[in-house]
């Protein structure tokens, strides 16, 4: 990373390119901050991972990129968060904000329909979404759904697609739609199919996720060390330690912040 902005970049840290909705999000309301984005590209997907391969890849990238000497590290992977987070937070004496899916967010926003969470199979069937499950769901509203393909689907650019559509169809025509009050994007990869979500889901469901909760917590521990910034924003790009330089890949990840635009208000 450039040596003048050395410990003012807050990262945005994921598997894959599904963080920038997570940074699309802090780049809205963190106008004068400056960001780095490190996607484990040649790791992704972590969902269906082990455990073990998924804390040796986040402990790899977080020796990067505590020795850049960015100032916080939010990791915008559910799966990361669920298997990782924790003990990242004992090794690295920096903040390191966690996602969780928004499960309770969205049963305190209704609390008598059922909740769906969606997410990857290996936070799905992971320990902390059962604590988490336990702790907050005590009328047993909430079912999950793993979605693994969208991960794929979103790493190509597939937005909109009779295959998007038909996998989308399949996968949640499991579920008596018209009994929930809202389905929870448990993993960033999913806010790119909102459109497409949308149409199959009835009117009385409604989007959850994490990616507010997630950078008020940033702006809380920022500004609980004083290390709020009045800069120019500005972002640098990381694909597993290597600089994003290529125009063809700029352009990419240019595209992905367009869809995210497109699909922001969408409710």
């Amino acid at each position: 990373m450039d040596s003048g902005a050395v410990g003012n970049e807050n990262c945005v840290f994921d598997s894959g390119i599904g963080g920038l909705s997570v940074l699309h999000h802090a780049m809205r309301v963190l106008p004068k901050e400056q960001f780095v984005f490190y996607a484990d590209e040649d790791n992704v997907p972590y969902g269906v991972k082990t455990t073990d391969e998924v804390k040796g890849f986040v402990q790899q990238a977080f020796d990067f990129l505590v020795g850049c000497d960015v100032k916080a590290i939010v990791v915008a992977c559910n799966t990361a968060t669920s298997v990782a987070v924790r003990e990242m937070r004992h090794r690295y004496d920096i903040p390191i904000i966690g996602m969780e899916p928004a499960a309770k967010k969205a049963l305190d926003l209704d609390g008598e329909h059922r909740v769906l969470v969606a997410a990857t199979p290996i936070t799905v069937h992971g320990k902390k979404m059962q604590i988490l499950i336990d702790r907050f769901d005590k009328d047993h509203l909430v079912d999950l759904l793993p979605l693994p393909r969208l991960v794929e689907f979103a790493e190509r650019e597939e937005f909109r697609s009779e295959a998007v559509h038909a996998y989308l169809a399949q996968e949640l025509g499991r579920f008596h739609l018209a009994d929930y009050s809202a389905l929870v994007l448990g993993c960033t990869h999913f806010n790119y199919f909102k459109d497409t979500m949308r149409e199959i889901m009835p009117e009385n469901m409604h989007f959850v996720d994490g990616n507010e909760g997630t950078v008020r917590e940033l702006i809380r521990q920022l500004d609980a060390r004083h290390a709020l910034e009045e800069l120019p924003q500005t972002v640098d790009y990381y694909y597993s330690g290597r600089r994003v330089e290529d125009p063809a890949e700029l352009a990419r990840i240019a595209r992905y912040l367009k869809r995210l635009d497109f699909v922001y208000d969408i409710r």
